[in-house]
């Protein structure tokens, strides 16, 4: 059967939020949403970066799924308040990037933590035994220092892993390793600064990147709509939203924060449980 109208998803601009710490659950929520804008023919994508980056790996996923959806959806990308690091690595999927001229962005490259808590074990008298397979097997435990050779060790790791920031960013915006490499040195700028660089293409606002988008589809931009694929709240927002009962709740409720700062302090929480010991893109002020 022959429709005589387009379908209303083919009118309108798919627009997905990425904020906070890039991880395991953005990245899944992500995906899933780029699947939908395939799915439902959307003919194009805003892509609201409001994030100070996170983990290596989650960070490429997503970034691979919009190259790979650019051959069918246009991409822009809009920069909100902040978009470092591993949000600048996302971004660089977009065909177009359009930053506030105050957000903050840059963090280019790579951080590794580990925590070091020998001096405290020691004080209250705690030991582990540890039988490996290897001398690197236990690298980065935190009842020890780090040898020089586990230090050499991560130290590759982090180059192999900036190189391919770098490398991506240098293709992405059209740029030498080495203009990249002047700029990617952690440091962070604003969007107007980026516009400078070649990092972002425009300044401007959402609502700039979504008449940006809409041109880029052949659609009205004065009609043209976005459909917000909404993201799932996860566990922790659904548990406070259901009860303030829940002590953890109560106790964090006295000390006047907010139920969005509450939300936070438990997402930051999880975060840093996730990713101890992973190297991340992630710029921490």
């Amino acid at each position: 059967m022959i429709w005589p109208f387009k379908p209303r998803f083919r009118k309108q601009i798919a627009r997905i939020e990425i904020t906070g710490a890039i991880a395991g659950s953005t990245r899944k929520r992500v995906l899933d949403a780029l699947k939908e804008v395939e799915e439902k023919k959307f003919p194009a994508l805003l892509l609201r970066i409001d994030s100070p980056g996170g983990t290596v790996g989650d960070s490429q996923e997503i970034y691979n799924a919009l190259i790979k959806l650019r051959d069918k959806v246009k991409i822009v990308a809009s920069f909100g308040n902040i978009s470092a690091s591993g949000g600048v690595y996302v971004g660089m999927g977009a065909e177009h990037i359009v930053s506030n001229p105050g957000t903050i962005t840059g963090s280019i490259g790579v951080i590794l933590r580990g925590n070091n808590l020998e001096r405290l074990l020691d004080k209250i008298g705690v030991s582990f035994k540890v039988v490996k397979s290897g001398p690197y097997k236990d690298i980065l435990a935190f009842d020890r220092e780090l040898t020089d050779p586990e230090k050499n060790i991560l130290q590759e790791l982090i180059d192999v892993s900036y190189q391919q920031f770098v490398q991506t960013v240098a293709e992405a915006r059209k740029l030498t390793v080495e203009a990249v490499k002047s700029f990617a040195d952690g440091r962070i700028f604003t969007g107007q600064q980026a516009l400078e660089l070649g990092v972002v293409d425009r300044l401007g606002g959402e609502e700039d990147a979504r008449r940006w988008a809409a041109e880029l589809a052949d659609l009205d931009p004065d009609k043209a709509q976005c459909y917000t694929l909404e993201e799932r709240k996860p566990f922790w927002n659904r548990l406070l939203s259901g009860g303030k009962a829940d002590l953890s709740y109560a106790a964090l409720s006295h000390s006047l924060l907010s139920d969005a700062q509450v939300s936070s302090v438990f997402s930051w929480v999880k975060f840093e449980l996730e990713t101890d010991g992973l190297p991340l893109w992630l710029y921490r002020p």
